[in-house]
């Protein structure tokens, strides 16, 4: 899908409308029926079967938990047509991803969910992350040119931020968080859109931020910046502290590494702050030095009453590092754990708020350790690849750019491997572009049929 950003050049004059009609003129049914998994996948993951969730109801977890069926039928089936509408016409491409430590992690994984304590529910859930990611990975690909890339991009995140803001406008109580809510009605008053919570609405936004900057750059700019000041007004007021301070910190990273040519200097630059938030916050708990240092900082960045929850879980690791407690398997019974800290005070923890810690915790050392290989230090390395080449350096910063806020977004929570988690699917989504651009040279415009 590697296109060249000059393609979208003669967009810039044209409305939105336009531009698709033109696009959607010169393809052919198969062509059009990809663009629509594209957005289908995008919105699926992203509203899902069940938006608006009514946070003031007891049984909103039997509600979401009702569907899980259909959802896994849904992303299933669509993973299934995907792959076989890219195995047609870019099986080169997905032969790239046939490598020895993609296999092994898929390897680790299904021992993983053989020897999980919850074993059932490791298996189901693993099934789902499955789909899902498979849907991300070949999702690049289904669009004929970049182009239409952009604009199935572009119309799911208008969708998307439409819902969103007509869910605000007509209907508050299922889209604003309420005193009234069941759980954390701290909250009241931070919008959620179609989510079930601000600390999912508010890294969607921030990545459709992105989104819209890079449709700017391209030429679209009607289309690129209207997402982006949607996007960016609709993150102020889901009041997520760690997205909106995230949001031009790591776009201003990106751009740095961007245009930095050495890649020993920009894997400096990417992880050594990375390395430091880690410390800094799970680090803060393992060693009392760090734990000084982080005392006397202006501002917490345990982010108050998760330093409880790392104890927690770091126990719970030093129990199992090896295969760890089973994927996706060890928050759902949490209060009937007994580990060295105790659980006590644990009763509503979902998760580790540290996506790195939580794979320790689930998958163990081994597994944390082959996604690190793969989803940390490899596509700064295919990135590197793609300037090389000079392949669609648009695109190739907002997949840098999703990556690095992926990266450091999950340091304070837990979205790595998790299902239909929507920063999750966007993160892979990201890898997988950078490891095609770092290989393919993406096609501009479709040749004419004879």
């Amino acid at each position: 899908m590697d296109r060249s950003a000059a393609d979208m050049t003669d967009v810039e004059a044209r409305s939105f409308g336009h531009a698709l009609r033109d696009e959607l003129a010169g393809l052919n049914v198969v062509q059009v029926a990809r663009c629509l998994i594209v957005v289908a996948a995008v919105l699926l993951v992203m509203i899902t079967l069940d938006p608006f969730p009514d946070l003031r109801s007891e049984d909103v977890a039997n509600v979401v938990g009702g569907r899980m069926a259909l959802n896994y039928i849904t992303f299933g089936l669509l993973a299934a047509v995907g792959m076989l509408f890219v195995l047609v016409t870019d099986a080169p491409s997905l032969r790239t991803l046939v490598t020895p430590l993609h296999l092994c992690l898929v390897g680790w994984m299904l021992i993983n969910v053989l020897l999980s304590e919850s074993r059932e529910v490791s298996i189901q859930r693993f099934v789902l992350a499955a789909s899902v990611t498979s849907l991300a990975v070949i999702l690049p690909l289904l669009p004929p040119t970049q182009r239409s890339f952009n604009l199935c991009l572009g119309a799911a995140a208008l969708v998307l931020l439409g819902v969103c803001y007509l869910g605000v406008i007509l209907a508050p109580q299922y889209s604003i968080h309420s005193a009234l809510d069941i759980t954390e009605p701290q909250l009241a008053g931070d919008w959620r859109g179609s989510f079930g919570h601000k600390n999912v609405a508010s890294p969607v936004m921030t990545i459709l931020v992105y989104v819209g900057i890079y449709l700017s750059a391209v030429g679209s700019f009607v289309m690129g910046p209207a997402i982006a000041l949607l996007a960016g007004i609709f993150l102020v007021f889901t009041g997520g502290k760690t997205s909106s301070v995230l949001c031009l910190a790591i776009y201003a990273l990106a751009s740095l590494v961007y245009v930095t040519k050495s890649l020993w200097l920009k894997r400096t630059i990417c992880f050594v702050p990375l390395i430091v938030m880690n410390l800094l916050t799970v680090g803060s708990v393992m060693s009392p030095a760090l734990g000084s240092v982080t005392r006397m900082l202006p501002v917490d960045p345990t982010f108050t009453g998760r330093s409880d929850i790392w104890e927690f879980a770091l126990a719970a690791v030093a129990e199992k590092p090896i295969v760890g407690h089973g994927y996706a398997a060890f928050w759902d019974d949490v209060t009937a754990r007994q580990t060295a800290k105790g659980s006590e005070w644990a009763v509503t923890a979902a998760h580790s708020h540290n996506s790195y810690l939580d794979l320790a915790v689930t998958i163990g050392l081994p597994g944390l350790l082959l996604v690190v290989l793969i989803f940390v230090l490899a596509p700064l390395r295919n990135f590197q690849k793609t300037q090389a080449h000079n392949r669609s350096n648009a695109l190739g910063k907002l997949f840098l750019t999703i990556w690095l806020f992926g990266l450091y977004f999950g340091t304070t929570e837990t979205f790595l491997l998790e299902r239909q988690n929507p920063v999750w699917f966007m993160f892979a989504l990201a890898v997988a572009g950078l490891h095609f651009l770092a290989r393919f040279q993406c096609v501009a415009q479709m040749e004419p049929e004879h």
